[in-house]
C-alpha cells in the first residue's frame, strides 16, 4: 500500500493530469486546446480497435476502458453494442463522460488503474489509451489489466515512442504551435520504447500481436492552418504508418497468468 501511495504522489508531482479535470464540456468542443488532437486521432482508431474486438472476441465483448477520461473511447464501443466499464480517478470528467453516452449503458466509476476495483479475468477487453505515458509505473497497469482480462482477452493500448523526433513533435510542436497546451502535459522521460513495452507486456502474460505507428497526415491544408494559427480544425486527419517513429497503437492477447 506504501509503494502505491507513493506512485500516486509520483504522479501528482511530474505529470499534469490536472490539466484534463477542468476541460468540461471543452473536451469534445475545443478546438483551441491539445485534446481536439486526442479526438481527431481517436477518429482513425475506434474503427480498427472496433474490427480487431469483431475479429477475436466478437459482436459483443465486455470492456474495461483504464483512464477512460470523458469517453471517447468507452461510449463509441458501446454504441457498437458492446458492454462498457471506464475507470479514471477524475471525477469532473467521469460527469462529461456520462453526459455523452447516447446509449446511457457505459457504467462509469472512480478508480485507480494501480488498484483496478474489479476480481480477475472480469473483461474480455481491456484498453489503455493515451494512459501508460501518463503514469510513473506504466508496468503495473500492464499488470492490473493482465490480470482483469479473461484468458484470450485483448489488451490495446497507445502511447509515444521515446526517440528525439517523439520529443519534437509531441512535447515542442505543441508547446509552439498549439493554443492552451499546459506545462507538463508530457513527460518525455515517460515516454516508451516499443521492444521496451512489449518486454513489460511478456513480461506480465501478454502477447503483442500488432503495434501501429499512428502520426498525423502531413500533407494536409489543416496541418498548415493549426501551424498558423494554434487552433485545431476540425477535418484535421490522422493515419496509421508502418514506422511508430513518434506515436504507435497496439493489441496483445493475455495468455497467461502474472
Amino acid at each position: 500500500m506504501e509503494m502505491d501511495l507513493d506512485l500516486a504522489k509520483l504522479d501528482k508531482e511530474i505529470i499534469n493530469n490536472d490539466a484534463y479535470d477542468s476541460l468540461a464540456d471543452r473536451w469534445y468542443e475545443a478546438q483551441d486546446d491539445p485534446i481536439a488532437l486526442l479526438r481527431n486521432q481517436h477518429k482513425t482508431q475506434v474503427p480498427w480497435i472496433l474490427d480487431e474486438i469483431r475479429r477475436n472476441i466478437g459482436y459483443h465483448a465486455e470492456v474495461l476502458d483504464m483512464g477512460c477520461g470523458a469517453g471517447f473511447l468507452s461510449n463509441d464501443l458501446a454504441a457498437a453494442g458492446h458492454s462498457v466499464t471506464g475507470i479514471d480517478l477524475s471525477t469532473s470528467s467521469l460527469k462529461i463522460a456520462e453526459t455523452r453516452d447516447r446509449t446511457r449503458s457505459v457504467k462509469y466509476r472512480q478508480g485507480d488503474v494501480y488498484q483496478v476495483p474489479f476480481p480477475r479475468e472480469s473483461f474480455d477487453v481491456v484498453t489503455a489509451m493515451d494512459l501508460l505515458e501518463h503514469v510513473s509505473d506504466p508496468k503495473k497497469v500492464l499488470a492490473e489489466a493482465t490480470r482483469v482480462l479473461r484468458p484470450g482477452g485483448l489488451f490495446f493500448y497507445n502511447t509515444f515512442h521515446k526517440n528525439p523526433l517523439a520529443w519534437l513533435v509531441v512535447i515542442k510542436g505543441m508547446e509552439w504551435f498549439v493554443k492552451n497546451t499546459p506545462d507538463h502535459y508530457h513527460v518525455y522521460s515517460l515516454f516508451i520504447r516499443p521492444k521496451k513495452l512489449e518486454s513489460w507486456m511478456d513480461d506480465v502474460g501478454l502477447d503483442s500481436m500488432q503495434i501501429r505507428g499512428i502520426r498525423p497526415v502531413f500533407a494536409q491544408k489543416a496541418l498548415f492552418k493549426l501551424l498558423a494559427t494554434g487552433v485545431v480544425p476540425s477535418d484535421f486527419k490522422f493515419k496509421f504508418s508502418r514506422s511508430p517513429l513518434i506515436a504507435y497503437i497496439g493489441v496483445a492477447k493475455k495468455l497467461r497468468e502474472h
